[in-house]
């Protein structure tokens, strides 16, 4: 994996993240009830749920050894109709049978939702990227929508149930704006 993988920072790092986003960027609330709050009709659509080699800096961040794979769940979160959010989630495969077996039967519903519920759950420090259209993050997204996107930015944190890790990150599509 390319050297992009390594560039997600702290908050005080976002120069050159559009000013609406900023605040998207740092909340540490949830990423879900926010949206929720700003449109008449949310809906999460899941795009995958699968075993999947994770990216160099995600597998140490969740603790794999090299060439394991990590269970990956991809969605939109969209609002009034428009994908504002591309959603990407790892952790453990081990872990859907323990600390995070919620996560597999979660379907269509907000993982935030339940990360938020659980009073049980941590979660770390937030990290902002700027994703290229190198990064495959990014391309990712470009899939999920169908069309080509320009740079976009994004944020993750790691969560934490019974020490085992949960990385979320959040990929925030040009959509955003109708609604920041």
């Amino acid at each position: 994996m390319s050297r992009q993988d390594f560039h997600w920072k702290t908050h005080p790092a976002l120069a050159g993240a559009p000013l609406f986003l900023h605040p998207w960027l740092i909340d540490r609330g949830s990423l879900t009830a926010r949206i929720v709050a700003r449109c008449s009709k949310f809906q999460v659509q899941v795009l995958c749920e699968m075993r999947a080699r994770p990216f160099s800096d995600e597998r140490t961040l969740i603790g794999l050894a090299a060439g394991r794979h990590a269970w990956v769940r991809e969605v939109l979160l969209v609002a009034d109709g428009m994908p504002v959010v591309f959603a990407h989630s790892i952790l453990a495969p081990r872990d859907l049978r323990g600390a995070w077996h919620m996560a597999q039967a979660i379907g269509s519903q907000p993982l935030g939702a339940a990360l938020f519920a659980d009073p049980g759950i941590q979660r770390g420090p937030l990290t902002a990227a700027r994703l290229t259209a190198a990064h495959p993050l990014q391309q990712h997204a470009a899939a999920a929508v169908g069309s080509p996107l320009p740079t976009l930015w994004g944020r993750r944190s790691r969560f934490s149930r019974q020490g085992r890790p949960l990385l979320v990150t959040e990929v925030f599509l040009p959509g955003i704006a109708r609604i920041a």
